[in-house]
């Protein structure tokens, strides 16, 4: 199996586990604060990608690496959820899922100008082909007070989020290079986690941590575990290809939880979800194809 074949089939799985995600999280709902939630995951998930580099025998670069490591996890594993979840308490669900989705028009930018990757017409037509299936697929939520014309502050800080987390993915391409994927993995959850946790207890949190009943921890360990799936597959995939193709192929997911929505939730499929998920799914199709390339410096 060739390199872009395999990057292209990480994506799409990663893709499709952040589908799953969504609809899962409605079945196993965690009544815990998020910053707590998230912290815990984090340290678990660093951890045992801690184990896996151990036992590959993989070791950081530091007179290179460190300092790009270290900005993975303040600004993506850190600081970009901190924002999301400040945000999400002042915006509906729908709205910051649709600004979420907007992380490849970030990312195409910031790989063109810092890793130098290719960005042809044809992807351009393939992500806004995505994004206006995403735009219809969230039309309820976005049409109820435009976004262009009104943003929240909630909005706002959702945006800035995902525009940490496009930074974020353009230092692990440029990381990876030469590094592992699976130390980038490790860096950002682990040292992330630990600021995060950090946060926590200047907070004042420490006795959410400390109270945690059986189902809380069963519900953690699930979203734990379909996390650290996601890491995995996604930063894997980026070893492989250009991280504008593969952010794009992301924008799969909300196709992913719509079917499962209707297959196993009995949910309805009105007919905007419908055509939004054509279009993303054609978008894919033909982003799928388009070879990784990168401009001669």
């Amino acid at each position: 199996m060739n390199k872009e074949l395999k990057g292209t089939i990480l994506a799409l799985l990663t893709a499709v586990i952040s589908g799953v995600s969504i609809p899962l999280n409605k079945i196993f709902v965690v009544n815990l604060d998020p910053l707590v939630f998230t912290s815990i995951r984090s340290l678990i998930i660093g951890a045992v990608f801690l184990v896996i580099t151990r036992f590959r025998r993989e070791h950081i670069d530091k007179k290179i690496n460190i300092k790009y490591l270290a900005l993975i996890a303040i600004i993506g594993g850190a600081f970009a959820f901190l924002l999301f979840f400040d945000g999400l308490k002042l915006t509906t669900s729908g709205r910051a899922a649709f600004l979420h989705k907007t992380m490849p028009l970030y990312i195409i930018v910031l790989a063109f100008l810092f890793l130098k990757e290719k960005i042809t017409k044809k992807y351009l037509y393939c992500i806004l082909l995505m994004l206006i299936g995403t735009a219809v697929i969230y039309y309820s939520d976005i049409a109820s007070n435009p976004l262009w014309f009104n943003p929240s502050l909630g909005d706002l800080l959702i945006i800035g989020a995902t525009f940490l987390w496009a930074i974020e993915n353009i230092l692990a391409k440029k990381v990876m290079i030469k590094e592992s994927n699976f130390i980038v993995s490790f860096a950002r959850m682990f040292f992330g986690g630990v600021i995060l946790l950090s946060v926590v207890l200047i907070l004042g949190k420490i006795e959410i941590l400390m109270n945690l009943n059986s189902q809380q921890l069963i519900n953690i360990g699930i979203s734990t575990l379909v996390l650290f799936g996601y890491v995995l597959f996604w930063y894997w995939s980026l070893k492989f290809i250009n991280v504008s193709k593969a952010s794009i192929i992301l924008l799969l997911s909300p196709v992913v939880s719509f079917l499962i929505g209707i297959g196993f939730l009995s949910e309805p499929a009105p007919y905007t979800q419908i055509i939004g998920s054509v279009l993303i799914l054609m978008g894919a199709y033909l982003v799928s194809n388009i070879k990784s390339e990168s401009r001669s410096i």
